[in-house]
């Protein structure tokens, strides 16, 4: 009984711990050892469609336990409550820890930060620092209330700096659901010219829940890794969909920050929680 006992206030003690630490708005995973250790990964989470926030502090943990990078993941929240709200696109907390971040992991779906938050962001990529962009991001940002924001440019449908982030950064805007959504899943075929990229190391069957998306605006200057099968079902030997080309779903690609610097880029249309 003492043992249970004993078990339990721990339990409670770090429950309490973990909640409290939510409340502000993040939780970081302090790396161990690996080729990561000393440097920081931030993930940036808001998405009420694919529950980027169930699963960047999933891939956080891993990457801090199995080859120690120092995370953090940043969610969408409701002040009024202190929880964690993707439907809420005006706030993620946090942002902060941007500013000595190595690389930033992006998986929002149109939202639209203060300035003051969204800053941080703006400083990161134009510093030349690395981005990952996952599944919505190439529609991460929508302004549609403070149009007079200093970083309105960044919307999906932006005009002059056409398609916004996800274009501009990137590589693709939101275009359309390619496969259908919520019935037809994605095989990922691996690029022959690019099967030896350091990001394809070990990958050999790629396939996830999510439909292939369109893509109408890729710039020539991307290597795509994957190009996406659309399958005609929800599970991985569902028969493909050969009326649907090929899409690319996982593509790398280098910019130029606002000095010159070299951002690298990766992006992909596939995931979800």
């Amino acid at each position: 009984m003492r043992v249970h006992s004993a078990w339990m206030i721990t339990f409670l003690t770090c429950s309490m711990f973990l909640s409290s630490v939510v409340a502000k708005g993040w939780v970081k995973y302090e790396g161990r050892k690996g080729p990561g250790k000393n440097k920081h990964i931030v993930f940036i989470t808001g998405d009420e469609e694919y529950r980027s926030e169930e699963a960047m502090p999933m891939m956080g943990k891993i990457l801090s336990l199995r080859h120690g990078f120092d995370c953090t993941v940043l969610f969408a929240m409701d002040d009024a409550t202190g929880t964690i709200d993707p439907d809420n696109q005006t706030n993620i907390k946090g942002m902060h820890f941007i500013k000595d971040a190595d690389l930033v992991v992006l998986f929002t779906r149109f939202r639209e930060l203060p300035d003051d938050q969204m800053k941080y962001f703006v400083d990161h990529l134009e510093g030349g620092k690395p981005v990952i962009g996952l599944r919505t991001s190439t529609h991460a940002f929508s302004y549609t209330r403070n149009k007079a924001s200093e970083y309105a440019h960044f919307h999906w449908q932006s005009k002059g700096w056409e398609g916004g982030f996800g274009q501009q950064v990137l590589g693709d805007t939101w275009v359309n659901h390619h496969g259908h959504h919520g019935q037809e899943s994605t095989r990922g075929v691996i690029e022959g010219r690019h099967q030896s990229h350091p990001i394809l190391t070990g990958v050999k069957d790629v396939w996830g829940p999510t439909d292939v998306y369109g893509m109408a605006h890729l710039p020539d200057d991307i290597s795509v890794l994957l190009h996406g099968l659309t399958l005609n079902g929800m599970k991985s030997d569902s028969l493909p969909n050969y009326d649907k080309p090929l899409m690319p779903v996982a593509w790398v690609r280098e910019t130029n920050g606002k000095h010159g610097e070299l951002n690298r880029i990766f992006c992909s249309t596939m995931g979800a929680a």
